[in-house]
């Protein structure tokens, strides 16, 4: 079986990668934002409008998110952070982070996971908002990333390794156990890491 690297080295998967790196979300009536219990509506309407294909990659299931997970999504618990994208008042994508607790080294690790609606994949969201989430994380004193990602999820294995390609990877029956070490956080001039404006979500010809 082909890994991770081999999987993503070849002409399809570079152009994606160099894709998401090039695009800019940002523009009026578009934002990254917290979400919170007033979202939870908006939420489940999100989740609903996705395919299967995108909530089963997302959730390793084709579910539609009841109350319990709504608010698991919603940021509810104190050691979840959880954003979203919006353009126009509208859900496009969402994206959280749940802290566990820090181990005795001293490393703080958050597990990761984002979707995007379905018109607006490819066009930077996701990578918008990992940007923020992992801003927010370094502020929090986070030190490493953790995702369970599908390999057929192939966006998302492509977002990361145009950010991360020395991330470490492990392999399970089902799914990529990816792992990433997160710099110390740094802070930004003019510039909070509770927020990140989104660039114009524009598709690239080809």
């Amino acid at each position: 079986m082909l890994n991770l690297v081999d999987r993503l080295s070849n002409p399809g998967h570079a152009e994606f990668v160099n894709r998401t790196q090039a695009i800019r979300p940002d523009g009026p009536g578009t934002a990254i934002r917290s979400v919170g219990p007033a979202d939870l509506a908006a939420l489940s309407g999100f989740f609903a409008r996705l395919s299967v294909e995108s909530r089963y990659l997302r959730f390793f299931a084709p579910v539609t998110p009841a109350h319990g997970l709504l608010h698991l999504l919603s940021g509810g618990p104190a050691n979840v952070d959880a954003i979203v994208a919006v353009a126009d008042g509208v859900i496009v994508g969402h994206a959280m982070a749940a802290d566990r607790p820090g181990d005795p080294c001293g490393t703080q690790m958050t597990d990761v996971g984002v979707v995007v609606a379905d018109a607006w994949q490819r066009r930077g969201v996701g990578a918008a908002l990992m940007r923020a989430l992992v801003l927010r994380a370094q502020a929090r004193g986070v030190t490493s990333l953790a995702m369970d990602v599908l390999p057929a999820n192939r966006r998302v294995l492509a977002m990361i390794m145009g950010h991360w390609p020395d991330v470490a990877v492990g392999y399970s029956p089902d799914s990529l156990d990816i792992r990433i070490p997160l710099p110390r956080y740094q802070p930004r001039r003019q510039q909070s890491p509770a927020r990140e404006q989104v660039r114009p979500l524009v598709t690239l010809a080809g």
